[in-house]
């Protein structure tokens, strides 16, 4: 059966103060296996972890659950969360933020005495294949509907498309009239904090200047000083492929548009691309028919592939899987959505030859618990 892993820590994100951070998905599920927790709350909403954290607290009373299942720290240094991986007493790590602070926390927990597993979701720039069929019939629906997706949460979404591959067809240039079109209605809106605005004023000043890259389409300009501009680039294939630059992430609402030749221009650079959470195809069903050679490619690279739709927002179910190869994830067999974020923090353990009364309830004979279980392969009651 599946037992428990034991102490958990687990970070906070600054782009969801509530998702994905106290009572977030990693919470829920460490909770579920059976885990104590340790979270480190983010220094971006101080006020909003403790606000939340107090009615765990309170919740854990009234259920009667032993102290000690749910703690909370704060602080600014990064020696407050290594104190975390560092403790021995910890036994997995659930963080969702920068490549930067992901990857130091698996490098600490790698170099512990006694390893443990870290679940860092680290960053993705979800990208999206436009083609050629799908841009003839649904050139504007398709336009708009990437505008939105873009600038959905001020782009703070970790799904949030930033980067978009065109086929050239006869219709690719009214496409890029109708994404710019759309794009310089949108106003600016407010960023969640200073740190993640001046991250991505920073990050576009850094594509803008990059070889073969030009600003296609800008929104109204912000009124606020925290407010983010949504800003489309454009740069063609030879320089995408010979610049690894820019497939990197600009958090943010900013995505990067690559005009691909033809056909194999699009399987090159799908195959160039290092690990993100999703990808998405737009075509017909001829298209899609005639790229099964690049949906077999993109298996390889993301965790969620989606056909003629946007990746921004997950559904919590059992069919979800939020994560993806490195660098978007530090361990691609799992998810930190749906139900199955459950397997995260436990371990499965046989008992062999055990009497039946020694057995935890869940594995005997007469089930107490009338909980479903598999059975020599079988589900039954």
């Amino acid at each position: 059966m599946q037992v428990a892993l034991g102490p958990v820590g687990i970070f906070g994100a600054s782009n969801f103060p509530l998702a994905f951070s106290v009572a977030g998905g990693d919470t829920a599920s460490a909770l579920a296996a059976g885990c104590t927790i340790v979270v480190k709350a983010h220094p971006a909403h101080p006020g909003t972890s403790e606000l939340v954290g107090n009615a765990i607290r309170q919740a854990i009373m009234d259920c009667k659950m032993p102290d000690g299942t749910f703690s909370m720290v704060h602080g600014q240094s990064i020696d407050v969360g290594m104190a975390i991986v560092n403790n021995k007493h910890i036994k997995a790590v659930g963080f969702t933020g920068s490549f930067k602070g992901g990857k130091a926390l698996f490098d600490a927990a790698a170099k512990r005495e006694t390893p443990i597993p870290v679940y860092a979701e680290m960053g993705s720039v979800n990208p999206v294949f436009i083609l050629p069929g799908a841009m003839e019939t649904k050139s504007r629906e398709i336009a708009e509907g990437l505008a939105a997706s873009i600038t959905l949460g001020v782009g703070q979404f970790c799904t949030n498309p930033g980067l978009v591959i065109t086929e050239a067809c006869n219709s690719t240039d009214s496409f890029y009239s109708e994404l710019s079109g759309t794009v310089s209605k949108i106003e600016a809106g407010t960023m969640l904090t200073k740190a993640i605005h001046q991250a991505y004023e920073n990050g576009c000043d850094r594509l803008g200047q990059q070889s073969g890259v030009h600003q296609m389409a800008k929104g109204k300009g912000p009124t606020k000083t925290q407010d983010g501009m949504v800003s489309v680039f454009h740069v063609n294939s030879i320089d995408f492929l010979s610049n690894e630059h820019l497939e990197e992430e600009v958090f943010g609402p900013s995505s990067l548009v690559v005009s691909a030749k033809g056909r194999q221009d699009l399987l090159s650079i799908a195959s160039r691309i290092k690990g993100h959470l999703t990808a998405s195809l737009f075509g017909t069903d001829e298209d899609l028919n005639n790229n099964r050679d690049l949906i077999h490619i993109l298996e390889q690279k993301v965790g969620r592939l989606i056909i003629n739709g946007f990746p921004t927002g997950v559904e919590v179910c059992h069919a979800m899987n939020h994560g993806g190869p490195f660098p978007a994830t530090t361990d691609s067999r799992s998810t930190s959505v749906g139900t199955a974020s459950i397997y995260r923090f436990t371990r499965p353990v046989c008992y062999q030859n055990f009497p039946d009364r020694l057995l935890p309830e869940e594995l005997q004979d007469t089930n107490p618990k009338k909980i479903w279980r598999l059975y020599n392969g079988e589900w039954m009651k």
